[in-house]
């Protein structure tokens, strides 16, 4: 007989990330990631090169040049950070730490769906709490909040739908909680977004013993692939992540590319900017065309699309494909009838208006 996982493991179904590879095109466009277009910056990528002198050695297993240099640039301490190959890695750290078999989790209706597959691992349940206008919900997500609950996931900004909780919503959400539960609060986006009413959550850090907030190197700072994220949380919380972590989870080029990343500010104000300036005009365009998207303050869009044949959200997909063109289907999120669109370097947006403009007339 064949060995056999725990209960509930085989019900999981794995996460898969966006294609990157289409038949019949060597090069197609990928905007299926939220990718930064502008890839990484110049001394990032040769802080990367660069430890690969250092190959044969064990990375630092505390991160520390890395934890300091994000203390110095968001004026946090360093030892109430944590690092981790990508934020996925350090929800995974919370569930190995925090979650039992019948413990509860509660998220948004379109969550980030590594949230539940952490529940998942853990053999925990998952409540899910029913968007208003593809935007969290304060208090449906405070109805579902039991005694079993241990943590309640927030992504501000939202992936896949691009919305955001203002800064006084989501201090209602935490007022709701009990003290005893967790409160994370995911800003992959944070660095897209140009609200005043917006916060990452770092104040709420700082002010209370139950809140935690997660961010990449992903997006803004272009290192999708060096696999890299971090927390800022209360000291004895990451003290716990720090307990259950691997020892050298973080590898020696990916921190120093890290540390070069985080002190480029002006790399990261270009790829803001370039933000900015290509989502309003994906937004509008594409509104243009009849279609309805969701505003978004993130780098992506959530496009819809029609029921009827010739004009759902498959056939676009589908159409863009023959173009050349990889979006991201979101019906894995309970969206069927929209797909997430990247904003892409300003070559790449414009062949993929084109190609929907094309789609809407055909």
């Amino acid at each position: 007989m064949a060995p056999r996982p725990l209960p509930g493991i085989l019900d999981i179904e794995p996460y898969k990330g966006g294609e990157s590879a289409l038949p019949g095109f060597a090069k197609p466009i990928k905007l299926a990631s939220n990718e930064n277009p502008l890839g990484a910056s110049a001394a990032a990528r040769k802080a990367f090169a660069d430890a690969s002198a250092k190959l044969h050695l064990y990375p630092d297993g505390g991160a520390a040049a890395l934890r300091r240099a994000i203390g110095a640039r968001y004026g946090l301490d360093p030892d109430r950070l944590v690092c981790g190959a990508g934020s996925d890695e350090i929800f995974q750290f919370l569930g190995r730490a925090y979650l039992a078999p019948g413990d509860e989790i509660v998220q948004s209706q379109y969550a980030f769906l590594v949230y539940k597959l952490v529940a998942q691992a853990a053999g925990a349940v998952v409540k899910t709490a029913p968007d208003r206008d593809f935007t969290v919900d304060v208090d449906a997500m405070l109805a579902r909040v039991t005694a079993k609950t241990k943590i309640v996931f927030l992504a501000n900004p939202n992936n896949p739908t691009g919305t955001y909780l203002p800064f006084s919503e989501v201090r209602r959400l935490h007022a709701g909680l009990p003290e005893q539960v967790l409160f994370v609060i995911d800003a992959a986006y944070a660095e897209y977004v140009r609200r005043n009413d917006y916060d990452s959550g770092v104040s709420l850090v700082s002010e209370f013993d139950n809140v935690l907030m997660t961010r990449t190197f992903s997006k803004v700072h272009g290192l999708a692939a060096a696999r890299l994220g971090w927390a800022y949380g209360p000291a004895q919380v990451i003290d716990v992540l720090n307990r259950v972590r691997g020892p050298f989870n973080v590898s020696t080029a990916a921190q120093a590319a890290g540390v070069a990343a985080i002190e480029d500010a002006a790399f990261v104000d270009a790829s803001v900017e370039h933000n900015a300036r290509e989502l309003d005009r994906l937004s509008a365009t594409i509104e243009g065309l009849g279609f309805k998207i969701t505003p978004s303050v993130g780098n992506f869009i959530l496009a819809h699309f029609g029921k009827e044949k010739g004009r759902t959200a498959k056939d676009a997909d589908a159409f863009l494909r023959s173009r050349g063109l990889i979006v991201r289907a979101v019906a894995g999120y309970g969206l069927p009838d929209a797909l997430r669109i990247s904003v892409g370097a300003t070559a790449e947006n414009d062949a993929l208006l084109a190609a929907l403009t094309d789609f809407a007339k055909s």
